[in-house]
């Protein structure tokens, strides 16, 4: 756990004061001491603690009541998490049940730039902590004008872009979102909201490509440069990309329920469909910007111009992050988003526009968007085939598929040929027989592992902030 938040240094947050605020800093350290006495489930099993976590509680309950005024939007929400406190209290701290603050907290709601929240749940932290832990943030919604346009056309109500402001030790992780199927409830509500934290993964984004691109010496184009040095730009371009992400998982023609809920598959498929929806990002951002690029200047609106440029930025990030940063962050324990970069660079290179030669990565930019829709044309092919299929089927031919552009590892069963018995069996005999690592990293990737893994894990905690 780092001691200290790390900021990129290119953004300021107009909050400080929030930070600063006293009662912040209470309930801050209320939730941290409260989490010293939680279990994994958020309960607490020490009788002798319940005196200490009820005057935490009281704490807790107390800051919230004071910051509430700076929060007059959240108004229904936070004096539902002050009943929620209580009701847990005073019924002996067993697992929290926090359903009726989770139904009253609806930030998609309030999409104005730089809108503040104060968020405070029993709930664990995705590639965080698995502790259903009470876990306190403060945060700002991220949404220019440009955005707004261009949800219009990519309509996407649950869609919650954010910025940190603060944040107990659950979040200083490699977490970058917040959901509200993380959150300690009894039942589960309808959700109505999913919030991606833009300004982690625009901080981290440049001090990863900044590094492969030295160790690659890959000249980076003007514009992608740019990139690295505005961290504003960055945060735009990725709320532009997830936006367009996060809506498709829910369009096309797809062969099962598209977030995969109590479905229990390879882990490639898994990565399939992720890789669709970032591609999905990218040939829209391809389109885009021709479109727009297109017609005269005079013509276009100030959020037809952002949408424009900020397009062709999203081509560069997807690419950019998915076969650098991607491709080598985490285990090699069915690594399904480091799969899907391996197979994104693997494919350009087949396809003659990115180049490995005297120890150089060289990119022909100009080749690239056909290129990239065309593996996103391949993907969508598959879909479309494989609502036909029986499901194995579909896990089948996505594997063959996958393995016209990859190498399977040496010893797996599926690359062999499956037997008869597990073919003719049931579906977990297909999924019980994929290799955690079924698609190791190729040579160019075990190289630049070795010299990438301090630098990615470096941007553990990370934010977009200023240091202060």
């Amino acid at each position: 756990m780092n001691s200290e938040i790390e900021y990129a240094p290119t953004r300021t947050s107009p909050h400080e004061s929030l930070r600063a605020n006293p009662h912040w800093r209470a309930l801050r350290q209320a939730a941290i001491d409260l989490q010293q006495l939680q279990v994994k489930d958020g309960s607490l099993d020490d009788l002798a603690s319940r005196t200490w976590a009820t005057e935490l509680v009281r704490t807790l309950r107390a800051s919230i009541a004071a910051l509430a005024p700076l929060f007059p939007h959240e108004a229904a929400y936070l004096a539902a998490l002050d009943e929620d406190f209580a009701r847990w209290s005073d019924e002996g701290f067993g697992v929290p049940d926090f359903r009726a603050s989770l139904v009253a907290f609806q930030p998609q709601r309030n999409r104005v730039d730089g809108l503040a929240h104060l968020v405070v749940f029993p709930m664990y932290t995705q590639n965080g902590s698995a502790n259903r832990f009470v876990e306190a943030v403060l945060v700002e919604v991220i949404w220019p004008d440009f955005i707004g346009e261009l949800e219009e056309q990519y309509t996407n109500a649950l869609f919650v872009p954010l910025s940190f402001i603060d944040f107990t030790p659950g979040y200083d992780t490699n977490s970058a979102v917040l959901f509200p199927e993380s959150v300690a409830v009894a039942e589960i509500p309808t959700f109505t909201w999913g919030a991606i934290f833009q300004d982690r993964e625009a901080a981290r984004y440049p001090r990863v490509v900044r590094a492969a691109a030295e160790i690659t010496k890959l000249e980076l184009p003007a514009d992608a440069a740019l990139m690295l040095e505005d961290q504003r730009l960055t945060e735009e371009t990725f709320v532009m990309w997830d936006l367009i992400h996060d809506r498709s998982h829910m369009r096309g023609d797809l062969p099962f329920d598209p977030f995969m809920i109590k479905q229990r598959m390879p882990f490639f498929l898994y990565s399939l469909e992720e890789l669709r929806c970032d591609l999905t990002a990218f040939r829209e951002s391809v389109r885009l910007q021709r479109q727009l690029g297109a017609l005269p200047e005079s013509e276009l609106s100030d959020p037809q111009r952002q949408i424009r440029d900020h397009a062709k930025l999203v081509q560069y990030a997807v690419i950019f992050d998915r076969i650098f940063r991607f491709a080598i962050t985490g285990s090699r324990i069915r690594n399904y988003d480091g799969l899907g970069g391996q197979l994104l660079f693997a494919w350009l290179h087949q396809h003659n526009v990115l180049h490995w030669t005297d120890t150089q990565l060289t990119i022909d930019w100009d080749q690239v968007p056909d290129v990239v829709v065309a593996l996103s044309d391949r993907i969508n092919d598959l879909y479309w085939r494989s609502i036909d299929r029986p499901k194995v089927a579909h896990w089948l031919a996505a594997y063959d598929m996958l393995t016209q552009t990859l190498t399977p590892n040496p010893a797996s069963v599926w690359a062999r040929g499956l037997s008869d018995e597990v073919l003719a069996g049931p579906p977990k005999g297909y999924t019980d027989a994929v290799l955690d690592d079924e698609f190791p990293l190729s040579m160019f990737y075990e190289a630049l592992n070795k010299k990438m893994t301090a630098v990615i894990e470096s941007t553990s905690g990370i934010t977009g902030e200023s240091d202060v």
